[in-house]
């Protein structure tokens, strides 16, 4: 597909995931070989590590883990979240042994703060979404379902032998998409969010 298309039609999928599909550890491999060529600050891109977790027995401990960090987001801040998303984001929570690859994205640790941290988040983010790019030429479909990242991040790190020097970023589930064709989301008018030369009045 053209970038265009890629770039506007790539979605975070929850409902629609092929949880029967495995996903091949080549594809994995091509896609991160591909996000590790995203824009990064200095140094960091090389001090990046992804963890990717194929185990059916860690994936369904890190579900455990997971689902106990969303019903505790979700009773306090679950009353914000628009229904339609709550219910799709419950799906995949609910259903997170079974998707086939579960990906973390890491740095070594602690994130630094101030400026610091900027350029550290601002590292790895343009590569998980090269990653999540990558994931879609592929016909595989990613979704954000870091939950356990509101201090859950030390039982994750057990399960999987994480060092404690290292945090954790995100936690993406990774699978073959059901659905090929996705069209773009609805967003506001550019001309409602954009300025030029200084804060539009409104």
């Amino acid at each position: 597909m053209d970038a265009v298309t890629l770039l506007t039609t790539t979605r975070s999928v929850r409902r629609k995931l092929d949880l029967e599909r495995p996903v091949p550890k080549t594809v994995l491999e091509e896609c991160l070989r591909i996000a590790q060529q995203a824009p990064a600050a200095g140094s960091l891109l090389a001090a990046q590590r992804w963890v990717v977790v194929l185990d059916p027995a860690m994936r369904k401990e890190i579900a455990a883990v997971t689902r106990e960090a969303a019903e505790e987001s979700w009773r306090k801040y679950g009353h914000l979240v628009d229904k339609r998303m709550l219910d799709s984001a419950r799906y995949l929570v609910e259903h997170l042994d079974q998707v086939p690859a579960l990906v973390l994205p890491c740095m070594p640790g602690p994130v630094p703060t101030g400026s610091a941290e900027l350029s550290a988040y601002g590292s790895i983010y343009p590569a998980i979404w090269s990653f999540q790019l990558a994931l879609r030429t592929h016909g595989l479909a990613s979704s954000l379902c870091s939950y356990h990242l509101g201090g859950r991040e030390a039982d994750v790190a057990r399960i999987l032998g994480i060092p404690e020097d290292v945090t954790q970023i995100g936690l993406l589930a990774v699978a073959y998409s059901t659905q090929q064709e996705f069209s773009p989301a609805v967003r506001p008018p550019v001309d409602d969010i954009l300025s030029f030369d200084g804060w539009a009045k409104q």
